[in-house]
């Protein structure tokens, strides 16, 4: 079983005919003391089942993330679309922690934690008094997630890293997903490394619990943009580790592979078939599509001339697709068994049903607009999770916080005052 920091097993959380209870992390207490995306995004999955996360901010000025959305280029909303990602289900302190105050408080907050998350650089840990081997000594039973940009060690240990940076462009994911060689690196969509690096974060969070479960120790979880984005393009990398060489796609009307290629359709929306078992599949699209003279074609009939004729059959198929639209094209293919999609718009997905049946987005009545907030991408049959509720406003949380440390009314208002706690 998992002990809490708090004494009592999680299994003190189990009903009484031994059915799982909706929080199966009531009792964990949790730090966030990150920033911008993927470690505060590790910290909402934990809040999702349950955990008491305190949000740690800067006083006066906040997490960076709060302003986030106001970057050119990104979606424009009055409601703060990308804090709520980032704090959705949190408590929040404004703590300065470049005082002794601030870090004294802080360390009474590690005292019962039972989880601590941060991405501050590790020399920046030391300088502020909240690297692992300070703060093990607080409390030998944390588990201490440390995430960077390029890593613990090394001579890019202190680079700051951004995902679109580390993730994206230095893992190789920006080059390998061009167009084609001529096209210019595509740019990442906001938190497109940062989410998934979240994933494996929490994963290593919960991996470190059950070490302590079975050690009674805390432990030290170390996971890094770059690594992530490697992990994400290790098909290629691997490739590449075993000699062997990148293949880069051609211009889509030269590509080597007419079966696995996007095509517009009559209402202006791509379609993107993915036919890789092209043997087999072959026959059926053909008649799928209503070209059954296809299937025997001479230039198209064996995957070799099939493969030597693509550019041949991209042209004829542009005609053909562009001659419907592209629900349509779904319906066709879905009926057939064969693998292909719309290539859906972010606007798409608020009203498709599938995505609440896929736990992709979940009911939130407090959200403006449609109600709803996209949700922690897994489920565990028996556990429900936490209903989210909304981020917290700057300090929202900081007097309440204090009073459970101890503080009284008056020594709260002398830390608002002074600026330790805001």
């Amino acid at each position: 079983m998992i002990w809490l920091s708090s004494g009592w097993p999680a299994t003190s959380l189990l009903g009484g005919r031994g059915d799982l209870v909706a929080a199966v992390f009531q009792g964990l207490k949790v730090i966030d003391s990150a920033t911008f995306v993927a470690g505060p995004a590790a910290a909402v999955i934990l809040a999702d089942f349950g955990a008491d996360v305190v949000k740690i901010e800067p006083v006066g000025v906040g997490d960076p993330q709060r302003v986030l959305g106001r970057l050119p280029n990104l979606p424009k909303a009055d409601h703060n679309y990308a804090w709520t990602v980032a704090a959705r289900s949190k408590r929040t302190l404004g703590l300065d922690l470049k005082t002794e105050t601030g870090r004294t408080i802080l360390g009474q907050l590690v005292r019962s934690a039972d989880v601590f998350i941060t991405n501050q650089s590790p020399a920046s840990r030391t300088r502020l008094g909240i690297s692992y081997e300070q703060l093990s000594e607080i409390n030998p039973r944390l588990v201490y997630a440390a995430l960077t940009g390029y890593g613990e060690t090394g001579p890019e240990a202190e680079r700051p890293g951004f995902d679109a940076h580390a993730y994206w462009a230095r893992s190789g994911l920006a080059d390998n997903v061009r167009p084609d060689l001529e096209s210019s690196p595509a740019a990442p969509t906001l938190g497109m490394g940062d989410q998934p690096t979240a994933v494996t974060l929490y994963a290593g969070i919960v991996t470190a619990l059950l070490h302590r479960e079975r050690t009674g120790r805390g432990s030290y979880v170390t996971s890094s943009l770059l690594a992530n984005g490697v992990w994400s393009n290790a098909a290629s990398i691997q490739a590449v580790l075993c000699g062997g060489e990148i293949q880069y796609r051609l211009p889509r009307k030269a590509t080597r592979n007419a079966l696995t290629c996007f095509y517009r359709c009559a209402d202006d929306r791509w379609f993107m078939i993915s036919l890789v078992q092209e043997e087999r599949d072959w026959p059926r699209f053909c008649d799928a599509i209503d070209r059954s003279a296809l299937i025997e074609d001479s230039r198209f009939s064996a995957l070799a001339t099939r493969r030597a004729n693509a550019a041949e059959l991209v042209a004829l198929l542009d005609d053909l697709f562009a001659s419907r639209i592209s629900s349509d094209w779904q319906r066709i293919f879905q009926a057939a068994d064969l693998t292909a999609a719309i290539v859906a718009k972010a606007g798409d997905l608020v009203g498709d049903d599938q995505m609440y049946h896929a736990g992709a987005l979940v009911r939130a009545e407090w959200m403006p607009g449609r109600g709803a907030i996209v949700d922690s991408p897994f489920r565990i049959s028996g556990v429900t999770k936490r209903p989210p509720s909304p981020a917290p406003e700057l300090g929202q949380h900081s007097g309440e916080i204090l009073e459970e440390l101890g503080y009284s009314d008056e020594e709260i208002a002398r830390l608002k005052v002074s600026g330790v706690v805001g």
